[in-house]
């Protein structure tokens, strides 16, 4: 079952297609992967992070808006350094577009969530939120930059891949949360525990994917199964699995890793030779859920019950 409260995603959607109003093939492209729908994690979290403490949601939603405008920003330009094809069930903006025009489109969302940053009403907080959010911009590149780097490296450590993770996937949830935190004027101590919580759940959130990559189901997850092989992905299931495997199967999953033309039957043995480590990960999700949740006890129960839900569907979710 989803945790998500639905009045919150429609005001999220509204001011979304808002804020994109405009006429042109840019906005056509830049519009092209939101109107394909999405969790809309990242500006949920936000929502209701604020709610701990406020009450006004259209006080948040420009904040909770610009972190999402920023996640679809690199969404699109993932795609294209990752030559994807299909993302949320159908093709990429690139795919559809071209590659200028979706460069182009990712700038263009880039540069509209400073615009709802700057509608923020309260100039002191919208400065806080400002810097925030470009701090976790430029963890977002140094992340991705570090993922791509670790195609070319055969030796990855487990702490060089979880440090990756929190800065290109991480980053953006650790803000999404404290940007709600700040709009809804938590205590210090209160932003330290959620900044804690958000942490995990962003390490826990990647992982996951990483999972689902190799045994989701294709139409639900939206891209074929099995591409971060195809891609050489270092993932923490790589990872753990090139430290404990026996040399000859090692020597067979490298062979497979990165080769863009393998064919189905090599992506389902790679996978099985990935077994134990794919349960290895599912345990990790499960540790940082647990401890992200032990973060928020600080909060009223009934008031912390959606961040607890969010930390579960994280662990459990299928897409």
């Amino acid at each position: 079952m989803e945790p998500f409260d639905k009045d919150i995603l429609s005001l999220i959607d509204r001011e979304l297609n808002r804020y994109l109003e405009g006429e042109g093939t840019i906005y056509k492209a830049s519009r092209h992967l939101l109107l394909a729908g999405g969790k809309r994690i990242r500006p949920y979290l936000t929502v209701i992070t604020y709610m701990l403490k406020g009450e006004r949601i259209e006080e948040v939603l420009p904040a909770a808006l610009a972190v999402e405008l920023i996640h679809n920003y690199t969404l699109i330009h993932d795609d294209i350094m990752d030559n994807d094809d299909r993302r949320r069930g159908i093709p990429t903006v690139h795919v559809v577009y071209g590659k200028p025009m979706a460069i182009l489109a990712g700038d263009l969302l880039y540069a509209k969530a400073f615009v709802a940053v700057s509608d923020i009403r309260d100039s002191k907080k919208a400065h806080e939120v400002l810097k925030v959010l470009s701090r976790s911009c430029v963890d977002v590149c140094v992340g991705q930059a570090m993922d791509m780097e670790f195609e070319e490296r055969e030796n990855i450590t487990m702490e060089e891949y979880l440090e990756m993770i929190s800065k290109k996937t991480g980053a953006l949830i650790v803000t999404s949360v404290e940007i709600g935190a700040i709009i809804g004027e938590c205590s210090p101590e209160e932003r330290e525990a959620l900044r804690e919580y958000a942490k995990r759940i962003g390490l826990a959130f990647q992982i996951q994917d990483d999972i689902l990559d190799l045994i989701g189901n294709r139409d639900k997850i939206g891209k074929p199964i099995g591409s971060d092989i195809r891609e050489g992905k270092k993932t923490l299931i790589v990872i753990h699995a090139l430290q404990h495997l026996p040399e000859d199967r090692k020597r067979r999953l490298l062979e497979i890793l990165g080769k863009r033309d393998a064919r189905e039957e090599e992506i389902e043995e790679a996978i099985e030779i990935l077994k134990d480590s794919i349960e290895f990960a599912r345990e990790m999700v499960k540790r940082y859920v647990t401890e992200a949740k032990e973060y928020l006890k600080i909060f009223d129960k009934n008031k912390r019950k959606k961040l607890e839900d969010i930390a579960d569907f994280i662990m459990e979710r299928v897409y």
